[in-house]
């Protein structure tokens, strides 16, 4: 069963005396353990495709099915209690919280979902581990690189255990080694976790760690997804 399909999405905001089209019928299948780079020129559609993946953004028309279900109909509390249960979303920026040390930031996903901290601190010391920052989990945002707040921000986006896990940019602010390090994570969790992961990215360098690529234009999507290409 595929983690994540788009169906016939569009999704249009007033402009004025007209209409903007963002999304225009896109259809897009993403199985478990499937990493997928999302490519396109800025304004293209696909942080709108993301927003909508995500549950953030209810579309005009179409479908969204998570794990074979279709979301799309959910109330807001319901699309909500759902993100937190199967949907990971690791933003550009980690907006982490500056007082918190790292093991706190993962927590909060604790707290949202009326856990006592103490019982997800196991987990969270492991993410952290995971993503290579075992000996830092007493350490605030100050006390970190960008790579490594960038781990903590994708650590924090698999506390809930997610079957989707959708990232936007994650290399932007990153120099080539880190960004490469990053992208061979989200591949390594990717495969471990068995996650349908969808990458937007600008940078074509990493595409060939990923499966499969889908490129998008005006608010359009290809029509059939094309292997990644391999490395030389």
């Amino acid at each position: 069963m595929s983690s994540l399909q788009l169906v016939n999405v569009s999704l249009e905001y007033p402009d004025g005396e007209s209409t903007l089209t963002a999304l225009n019928a896109v259809n897009l299948t993403v199985g478990s353990g499937m990493f997928l780079s999302l490519v396109g020129p800025s304004g293209s559609g696909k942080s709108s495709l993301l927003a909508v993946a995500a549950t953030l953004i209810k579309p005009s028309s179409g479908s969204v099915i998570i794990d074979g279900q279709e979301v799309t109909g959910l109330k807001e509390a319901e699309r909500a209690a759902l993100r937190r249960e199967k949907v990971g979303i690791i933003f550009q920026q980690p907006n982490l919280l500056p007082s918190l040390t790292a093991v706190e930031q993962l927590l909060i996903h604790c707290h949202l979902r009326g856990i006592p901290p103490r019982q997800g601190r196991r987990k969270a010391e492991d993410l952290l581990d995971v993503v290579g920052l075992g000996g830092a989990p007493g350490k605030k945002p100050h006390q970190l690189s960008g790579g490594q707040r960038q781990r903590v921000n994708i650590a924090r986006a698999l506390m809930g255990s997610p079957s989707v896990l959708l990232v936007d940019e994650p290399t932007a602010a990153l120099d080539h080694e880190r960004s490469e390090s990053i992208v061979r994570l989200l591949r390594r969790i990717t495969d471990d976790f068995s996650t349908a992961t969808v990458m937007v990215t600008h940078d074509t360098g990493f595409l060939p760690l990923t499966d499969s690529v889908a490129t998008m234009s005006d608010g359009r999507i290809s029509p059939a997804l094309t292997p990644a290409p391999q490395p030389n």
